[in-house]
């Protein structure tokens, strides 16, 4: 072979092997470089403030490039949407709900307008099961006005009810802070304001009620609670995850098992715990004069209406879940309405029942008619004093009636004792504001000596 052939055999010989290898792959560019914070507002959604500080643009990119990894795995999750607040409870919320599926995405130092700048890539893609929202302290800081923050959490409702029109979306209602770190109480309770009219009617929206829930006397966070006057410490969140529970308990997300009670020896049960069946809407009467737009809502009842065998009440206020009769948060804030046992009751009888309020709720147990305040006593009042109530968790009320009087207890600590009530009528609950819900509602019917 001569070197010319040679030659010209190595050159092919190169060439078909360059064919057949593979050219070396470039370097994918940095997960992270797809999360930089826009470098300018142009084109944005929203309006407002967007931190664009060094530790904010590093914190941004690294919590969002590592998100992005776990979108399957957190497919239908119950998303937590905020900042600080939020990022500081962990990425499993302190084991706070149990097996539920939960999906952090809080940044710490976010804003509203920051959330709804990232509100596909974190949430919508997760397709949640529900998203908890709670934002807008940042933005006070950054000198933002209530009326701009409130218009961005309007956007990202919106933006959430389209992605799905039935996903239940649990709006926080802003913690109270301080002065002292630019987020005065008067500025966070018309944020508050702002949130709850942007909602107002939506019965998508549960409105949460946790300022009156953390704020002291002042309208300010509590050291023992707020140690900076900004963030939640332990137990500062346990009192924010009791106040959520109620709420994921009536969605079917957290104590889902049924209640075995079983009434004592000689007492009857009012309420099945499967539905409805013994309750009902009574007639109220049509409503007198021009109606006042700031009064709570209160339905018009006009041919009496019975639930045996359904699971709720026929405009939905009222339903049976797990053995809980429960009193659902109305969607225009207040709605004042009552179900009634389809049975009165002429004998005297002792009736006891559980309840559970949310933040701030307010209820009311008829009594032959007239009312007794069943509330979230220590917020709602009356029962302010009460050394045994505890909140967002169950409490007993027992009522004793003899002839036309009862005498009334909350966890054994007299509420009245002596309620004049007539000498027949039946059994009602009320709705107000918040959730309220009743279990284990049980009577004895006692003969008169």
């Amino acid at each position: 072979m001569t070197i010319k052939r040679l030659l010209l055999t190595v050159i092919l010989i190169l060439f078909v092997a360059a064919l057949h290898c593979p050219v070396a792959a470039q370097p994918a560019p940095a997960a992270s470089d797809t999360f930089e914070i826009p470098a300018t507002d142009e084109g944005l959604p929203g309006a407002g403030p967007i931190r664009r500080y060094d530790w904010f643009r590093s914190l941004w990119q690294r919590k969002r490039s590592g998100w992005a990894t776990q979108v399957e795995r957190d497919q239908h999750a119950v998303v937590f949407l905020g900042d600080s607040i939020t990022q500081g409870w962990g990425d499993t919320l302190g084991g706070s709900f149990g097996d539920l599926k939960v999906a952090n995405r809080g940044i710490s130092g976010d804003t509203t307008r920051g959330m709804l700048i990232r509100l596909e890539e974190d949430v919508l893609a997760l397709n949640p099961r529900a998203v908890v929202m709670l934002m807008g302290t940042n933005d006070l800081e950054e000198q933002a006005t209530p009326a701009t923050i409130a218009a961005n959490v309007k956007l990202i409702v919106a933006a959430l009810k389209k992605h799905n029109a039935k996903m239940p979306i649990i709006l926080c209602k802003v913690f109270p802070s301080s002065a002292s770190k630019r987020r005065p109480a008067d500025a966070i309770k018309k944020i508050n304001e702002l949130y709850a009219a942007a909602v107002k009617g939506d019965p998508q929206v549960i409105v949460l009620e946790t300022w009156v829930l953390f704020a002291d006397e002042n309208g300010d966070a509590k050291k023992a609670e707020f140690p900076d006057l900004l963030h939640p410490n332990k137990a500062g969140y346990a009192k924010w995850a009791s106040a959520l529970r109620p709420i994921f308990a009536t969605l079917g997300y957290v104590e889902t098992e049924p209640d075995d009670f079983q009434p004592e020896p000689g007492f009857v049960s009012l309420f099945n715990g499967k539905d409805l069946t013994g309750w009902g809407f009574r007639p109220t009467g049509a409503r007198n004069g021009k109606p006042n737009p700031k009064a709570p809502a209160r339905p018009v009842v006009e041919e009496a209406e019975s639930f045996d065998g359904k699971a709720a009440s026929s405009d939905g206020r009222y339903v049976a879940v797990n053995g809980r009769l429960v009193v659902t948060t109305p969607a225009e804030g207040r709605r004042i309405q009552q179900l009634w046992t389809t049975r009165e009751f002429p004998h005297d009888f002792i009736l006891k029942l559980e309840f559970r309020a949310t933040p701030y709720a307010d209820s009311g147990v008829f009594i032959r008619g007239p009312q007794l305040q069943c509330r979230d006593y220590l917020l709602a009042g009356p029962y302010t004093e009460l050394k045994k109530y505890q909140p967002q968790q169950w409490n007993e009320m027992v009522v004793t009636v003899k002839g036309q009087v009862a005498h009334c207890t909350c966890n054994g600590e007299v509420l009245n004792a002596s309620l004049a009530v007539p000498a027949t009528g039946p059994i009602g609950l009320e709705g107000d504001r918040g959730q309220m819900e009743y279990r284990r509602i049980r009577i004895q019917e006692l003969s008169r000596d």
